[in-house]
């Protein structure tokens, strides 16, 4: 069997279908009416109040007392729903409990929405910081449900802060975002047409989800996060931000810059990137990280390695798998089948973990490439996917089309993609492909995208750490630079980590080390700090 991948390594801290949107983070966001105005490279720029004119993600009405002085109702944690995802219920020492937000901050008296929390009280009450705020990325990840799951690299952590996590606007239990049902994810899987399918699933995300579509950017939910921290009792907001949560960390900190506390985002989105530059960018980063993969397979299996001695022939050998697949799709234990799309979301779904993935991928290839059968990448992928071993799927997948499409304004065409799918498939000739395609997952998206590229400068804020790997597939390290530059000078604190994976707490000694000195003591590392 697989090695088992950590959950603060695997796809469900990356949220879902990376082969089908082609940003693994969505940028961003707001409504039809603010195009501009939501903390978005644009000719407006929001106040230090982020009371910016215009839609959802402004408002220039304050927030009424009702909602900046409600006091939460914490209780014991449920199980998660089928919406946050299959996990048990946290247990001893885990609250939950329901913010009132604007469903649009345009009009803040208006209709709330009901923002699922849960928290783990700091263990030492006399070193007692205040709350941090965590988001695990996407976006499309529950905190709710995430964050008990991670809690074990964090205890250090726990023991200073109260640990707190939220669904943001649309995912799990805060106006979840519905589109297919699970009936149809598991046995329709779609025609072969990307841009078909992508208009058949923006018919069910309208159809079952109209109200909330407009009100699930990445500029709303970083509102909802200044209500959380007026709501805990912070002065400032301390944050952990990972994968797309940096970007929404980064939008927090444009919009709210005298409200950031200690924050840190680890696996950066590049702020500099419209969705086609990072789409071939991960396409790029994808390849190199399965490359290294190859490499260390050809190593440790040598004969055995089922992608052969070198990448050149490792390359081959996994498309001529993926060509089989697409006409005969594999057979595993359960019934299903392990289809060409399936498995190559399982391979990448190993990548997250580096090289506590490497020997997963050797495994899997080798059963599916030898042995005719795919288990095990039918099992990765269904965790990246979101589906429990009973057929049901959170909505990972249903929240990260929203909210992506909601904060990008491309919508690109079918002539857009064939035109690109050179390039892609020069940047990764196994993931390009589908990554190509991915350029049409908001092609007919009813909600209008607020822009391209988020705003991140944050003149004022206290400084933040940002944290980049030299091998993560996901959001390649170069994003950490560049967050950093944007952020502005004596904000952003570039640390580089020289390893493989998404995100490095808990997986690098030496980065774990600089982020806790930071958070604890306030001492932040050298800009250009170097981990090994």
């Amino acid at each position: 069997m697989p090695h088992p991948i950590r959950p603060g390594r695997t796809a469900v801290l990356a949220a879902a279908s990376l082969f089908a949107i082609p940003a693994l983070a969505g940028c961003g966001g707001g409504s039809d009416d603010d195009a501009g105005k939501d903390g978005r490279t644009a000719t407006t720029t929001p106040s230090a109040t982020g009371k910016s004119a215009g839609g959802s993600g402004g408002g220039k009405s304050a927030l009424p007392a009702a909602l900046t002085g409600q006091r939460l109702s914490w209780s014991t944690c449920p199980a998660p729903s089928a919406a946050q995802g299959t996990a048990e219920a946290p247990g001893k020492g885990w609250q939950c409990a329901t913010m009132k937000a604007p469903l649009d901050y345009a009009k803040p008296k208006a209709e709330t929405v009901g923002v699922a929390l849960i928290r783990k009280k700091a263990t030492d009450a006399d070193r007692r910081i205040g709350s941090l705020v965590y988001n695990f990325g996407g976006p499309g990840a529950s905190g709710v449900a995430t964050l008990p799951q991670a809690a074990e690299d964090y205890t250090k952590l726990n023991a200073s802060y109260d640990l707190v996590s939220f669904d943001p606007r649309g995912v799990g239990n805060t106006t979840a975002v519905k589109c297919l049902d699970d009936k149809t994810l598991d046995t329709d899987p779609g025609s072969g047409d990307a841009l078909k399918d992508a208009k058949r699933l923006t018919r069910a995300c309208e159809k079952n989800s109209a109200k909330v579509l407009p009100h699930v950017g990445t500029a709303t939910t970083a509102r909802d996060m200044d209500l959380m921290r007026q709501v805990l009792g912070d002065k400032k907001l301390n944050y952990f931000g990972i994968s797309y949560g940096t970007e929404l960390g980064g939008v927090y900190a444009h919009l709210f810059p005298k409200n950031v506390g200690r924050t840190v985002f680890d696996a950066v989105v590049d702020p500099s990137q419209d969705p086609l530059q990072s789409g071939l960018a991960q396409a790029k980063a994808f390849q190199k990280a399965l490359e290294s993969a190859m490499a260390y397979c050809a190593k440790e299996y040598t004969e055995n390695c089922p992608t052969g001695k070198n990448a050149a022939e490792g390359n081959r050998r996994v498309n001529a798998m993926l060509a089989k697949l697409d006409k005969k799709p594999a057979s595993t234990e359960s019934g299903r089948k392990l289809t060409k799309e399936l498995a190559l979301t399982g391979i990448g779904a190993t990548l997250y973990a580096g090289e506590e993935g490497w020997d997963a991928l050797a495994q899997s290839l080798g059963e599916t490439m030898q042995g005719g059968t795919g288990n095990n990448l039918l099992m990765f992928a269904d965790s990246y996917n979101g589906r429990d071993d009973k057929g049901r799927y959170s909505n990972m997948y249903a929240a990260n089309t929203a909210i992506t499409c909601a904060d990008t304004r491309s919508r690109h065409t079918r002539a857009d993609a064939d035109a690109q799918r050179p390039a892609f498939e020069k940047a990764s000739p196994v993931f390009g492909p589908s990554m190509a395609d991915g350029l049409l997952g908001c092609s007919a998206w009813p909600v209008r995208g607020t822009a391209d590229k988020p705003e991140v400068a944050a003149p004022g804020a206290d400084p933040i750490v940002v944290v980049g790997n030299t091998g993560d597939p996901a959001t390649p390290v170069e994003g950490a630079r560049r967050m950093a530059r944007q952020l502005g000078k004596g904000v952003g604190v570039n640390l580089t980590v020289d390893g493989e994976g998404h995100g490095t707490y808990g997986e690098n000694r030496c980065a774990t080390k600089a982020i806790d000195t930071f958070l604890i003591d306030g001492k932040a590392p050298a800009d250009g700090t170097v981990c090994k």
